[in-house]
């Protein structure tokens, strides 16, 4: 039965992003792991891995969601003369 909720919940979060009106946050993926359902992927903002998780929480109640979204900020110059940074 436990099973049968979190299968759902993981379809929920996965029906809410795929809705979002923000192309990177339709590209996130949703999987189980324990009790919990986590989120992965890249953004390229902290505000839309916070947007991302809040997303997720409203349309899963009682189910804990991990966030584990990267921030990547890319350079718009393809010139390895600037420094990539990555956050997590």
């Amino acid at each position: 039965m436990a099973e049968t909720l979190l299968a759902d919940a993981v379809e929920q979060a996965r029906s809410a992003l795929a809705q979002s009106r923000i192309y990177v946050l339709r590209q996130l993926q949703v999987f189980p792991e324990g009790d919990a359902i986590v989120l992965q992927g890249d953004v390229d903002s902290f505000y839309h891995k916070q947007l991302a998780q809040e997303l997720v929480r409203m349309a899963v109640v009682r189910t804990e969601v991990i966030n584990d979204i990267s921030v990547v900020y890319r350079s718009d110059l393809e010139d390895d003369s600037f420094p990539r940074h990555e956050w997590t």
